[in-house]
């Protein structure tokens, strides 16, 4: 991912100008910065539901400042995202919340779709969930959910935003471990936005301070 001199708007606000950022593969980045600095907003950028301009916005093989409306499909689906909220569906289980996504990128093949769900429940530690509800889990447990659905399509980039924002100190910390390895075991780039100074602190990475920018 390269951006070069861009320019990042919100409504009309100009948020970012001029703004550089490069990020390899497997590389663990944190967004820190104030609420309402701009951190989902860059994070938006990438999955294209923000409009980005300037002299260079790539994200693999997409030209973001260029990138047609019949494109995005194609780009998000590089990409895995992890929101503060989890996002999970409440009347299906762990598996049929996974199961629907895998049927969404047309993996028609019902052995398939199993294995690729065993294989990204066992990456998040939760192989003997599968048949549980969202709220028969712990926040912890409903966030390794949400990495795990992140994962199945095998992403080259992890967005998370805000990823520890509803848990208690202790899942907030194995979430964050949980990414850090990801990123080292699978050569996916994490972008983390977060205020979490404690989880930052005991896994140290490359941080991009948002306020600063501005």
């Amino acid at each position: 991912m390269e951006y070069k001199k861009t320019q990042i708007c919100r409504n009309e606000h100009i948020l970012f100008d001029q703004f550089d950022l490069q990020v390899e593969a497997g590389e663990f980045v944190y967004l820190t910065g104030a609420v309402g600095t701009g951190k989902s907003t860059l994070l938006k950028t990438i999955y294209a539901d923000v409009p980005v301009q300037g002299e260079v916005a790539r994200l693999f093989d997409f030209d973001l400042t260029r990138l047609k409306k019949r494109q995005i499909p194609e780009l998000r689906r590089s990409l895995g995202i992890v929101f503060q909220d989890f996002q999970l569906l409440q009347d299906r289980t762990v598996y049929d919340n996974l199961d629907i996504v895998l049927c969404a990128l047309g993996v028609k093949r019902g052995q398939e779709r199993r294995e690729r769900i065993e294989q990204v429940l066992s990456d998040v530690g939760l192989e003997t969930k599968g048949y549980k509800y969202p709220q028969e889990l712990s926040g912890g447990e409903q966030q390794r959910t949400a990495i795990a659905r992140a994962l199945l399509g095998r992403p080259r980039m992890l967005l998370a935003d805000e990823p520890t924002g509803n848990l208690d100190p202790d899942s907030g910390v194995a979430i964050t471990e949980l990414l850090h390895r990801l990123a080292q075991e699978t050569n996916a780039a994490v972008l983390m936005a977060t205020h979490n100074l404690s989880v930052i602190q005991r896994f140290p990475a490359r941080i991009l301070d948002i306020s600063s920018l501005r």
